[in-house]
This record gives structure tokens, C-alpha cells and sequence, in this order.
């Protein structure tokens, strides 16, 4: 592992289940639509659809499930259901609200979420996020969400630097991916219990004492170092 650099130009982060306990109201959503096809739902399931599109995971959904072709009609039923579900509210994960302020008064900052503009912006409005970040960018903003690059690049380039001089949080595989694909130096505090996700650092949480000691020393600089 990786140490936190000590000096970066920005950080990106993900919102469903990196910021904000999103995948709680996704889990109940995706449990309903396998169970009325006769399916349990465990971990093996989650791991399918985690950190995905919504239509990447009814495209999933639709493949495990046998039935080929009713991608777009179980997306559409994904997305009402989690709907629903972030209506009811969604909090800010342990150590979330604290980090973000704590890198915002330091670098520039902004989030890049698989999710559509419609939920992302929910998400972030009930954590009480909505306000700490001046750029936000959703899947259905770019041609190629993730797992390609494109979010984290759009991302670096609206905050004036390059992907090697800045940092991402992330807690999916499909995240982690696209974090890495870009360029820079990948944070993980896995939402799935056990996973074996590729990283520059991994915390068990959002509250890792190092992280608030990192970020509180945090500087725009001209030079990206580790210590």
C-alpha cells in the first residue's frame, strides 16, 4: 500500500456508498427485482451490479437473471425503484462530511458518480453534500461512464490539473477501474465487505484517523509527493 500523498492538486470523489449510504436504498431495489424473478440476493449478486450504471446493471441483471434482451425495461424498473427508495433519504457515511470540508478548504474538490444527474443530485442533497462541491459529474453527462476514464477526466480537467497530481476515493471495482484508467492515485474504502479492490490506500471507512490528518495537511503544490 501506497502512502496518502502529501501533496495533490485535487481530489474526486464517488458518491453511492463512498459518501453517501446510496446502496442501501440500491440494495432494496435490486433484492425486489431478483426476488420477484425467483432469486436470492447476496453478495455474489451485489458484486454484479455494484458501482455500475443503471443500465450496466440491468444489462447484468438481464444475464443472470435468463432473460436476454429486457435490459431497458429492468432499468427502467431499477431506477424507479431506487427512486423511490432516495425519496425516503439517504445519510452522509461516517467521516464523509468531516473529509470533505477537510479537503475542500485545502484543494479543489468535485464528485464523479456512475449514477444518473437525477439520483446524484438527490443522493447529495439528503447527506447534506449538495453545497460542498461546485463540480459534480454524472453518467449521463459523459459518452463513456465507468469503468472508462472519462469521468474522472472530465473532472480533473474542470478543476485545473492533471489526473498524476490528483487523488480519487472510490469503493467499487467498476469505480476503481475507471479512477485508474485515468491516471490517478486511488484511494478504496470498499462498500462490499471482503473485496479484493485494486489501490494506492484502503481504509475500513471514511473515518480513518489518517485520512483527516492528510487532508488537513493538504496544499496546492507544484510537486506530487508521498511521504
Amino acid at each position: 500500500m501506497r502512502p496518502l500523498p502529501t501533496s495533490t492538486e485535487a481530489v474526486v470523489f464517488d458518491c453511492d456508498g463512498l459518501l453517501v449510504d446510496t446502496e442501501a436504498c440500491w440494495t432494496v431495489a435490486e433484492s425486489a427485482i431478483f426476488a420477484a424473478h425467483g432469486h436470492p440476493f447476496g453478495p455474489e449478486q451485489k458484486a454484479l451490479v455494484l458501482g455500475r450504471t443503471v443500465e450496466a446493471a440491468a444489462e447484468a441483471m438481464a444475464q443472470y437473471l435468463g432473460r436476454p434482451g429486457a435490459g431497458a425495461d429492468l432499468a427502467a424498473e431499477l431506477l424507479e425503484r431506487v427512486r423511490q427508495e432516495l425519496s425516503r433519504g439517504a445519510a452522509a457515511l461516517p467521516g464523509a462530511v468531516e473529509l470533505v470540508h477537510a479537503c475542500r478548504a485545502a484543494v479543489p474538490i468535485a464528485v464523479a458518480s456512475n449514477s444518473p444527474r437525477e439520483l446524484l443530485d438527490a443522493a447529495l442533497r439528503s447527506a447534506g453534500l449538495a453545497d460542498c462541491f461546485t463540480y459534480s459529474f454524472a453518467a449521463d453527462e459523459v459518452r463513456s461512464p465507468k469503468p472508462a476514464p472519462e469521468l474522472y477526466l472530465t473532472a480533473c480537467e474542470a478543476l485545473g490539473t492533471t489526473p498524476q497530481r490528483s487523488v480519487a476515493f472510490e469503493d467499487s471495482a467498476t469505480g476503481v477501474a475507471s479512477a485508474r484508467a485515468a491516471g490517478l492515485y486511488v484511494a478504496v474504502v470498499p462498500s462490499l465487505p471482503g473485496a479484493d479492490l485494486d489501490h494506492d490506500w484502503r481504509g475500513a471507512s471514511l473515518l480513518e484517523p489518517e485520512l483527516l490528518t492528510w487532508a488537513s495537511g493538504l496544499c496546492r503544490g507544484s510537486h506530487f509527493t508521498a511521504t
